[in-house]
């Protein structure tokens, strides 16, 4: 199942990226609403498929450039690099210096950024989860996919907050997921969902 509705909804509420029943994307009314749509995204557990949890991006023991990419990865965040983020992609990653440096090696071993469009310089890596939220706040990211809620909590001023179960993240005790989240488990829908979340401009905004 490509989109998950965990938990149940308020009548009247609409979640961020969930579909109206006409069809159209909800808008984002807040603060910031007019600036340039940019794409951030975590890698364990989203880009790279997870091996375990002592780390927020493990990888297979001694041999971290076998562990899998979540599957679609690479063609999908192509697609999106290119339209509708225009080349506005972040990966954004909790990682020590070692698991750090796997990172590095594992997305040269696989060619990510030649494969996926996003520049190499536009990899961070932050020592704490809760310092996700001042780099996305300092780059301008408004669309953020994580396999971690607790992350996605702490970024409140990303407009379009995803999380994501298709790279083996424990599952979500049922209702416990707000309604600003949308929940998906594969790349195939993040390549609908995240297009279709991105409104045309408004006179405002020209």
């Amino acid at each position: 199942m490509a989109q998950q509705r965990v938990g149940r909804q308020r009548a009247g509420q609409q979640r961020v990226g969930q579909q109206r029943p006409g069809g159209t994307a909800a808008p984002y009314r807040g603060p910031g609403r007019n600036r340039p749509v940019t794409l951030g995204v975590d890698v364990g557990g989203v880009i790279v498929m997870l091996a375990g949890r002592d780390e927020d991006t493990s990888f297979f023991g001694g041999q971290p450039l076998r562990t899998p990419a979540v599957p679609e990865v690479f063609e999908v965040l192509a697609a999106l690099t290119a339209e509708p983020f225009a080349g506005r992609v972040h990966v954004v990653s909790k990682a020590g210096p070692r698991v750090a440096a796997n990172t590095r090696a594992w997305l040269a071993h696989h060619e990510f950024f030649d494969r996926t469009g996003v520049p190499a310089e536009n990899l961070h890596f932050v020592r704490e989860r809760r310092d996700k939220a001042p780099v996305c706040e300092r780059l301008g990211v408004t669309h953020f996919v994580d396999d971690r809620l607790d992350v996605l909590t702490q970024l409140t001023t990303v407009e379009h907050r995803y999380l994501f179960l298709g790279g083996d993240a424990d599952r979500p005790p049922a209702g416990s997921v707000p309604d600003w989240a949308t929940v998906t488990d594969t790349w195939a829908a993040l390549g609908t969902l995240l297009p279709e979340s991105v409104t045309a401009p408004t006179a405002e905004s020209r």
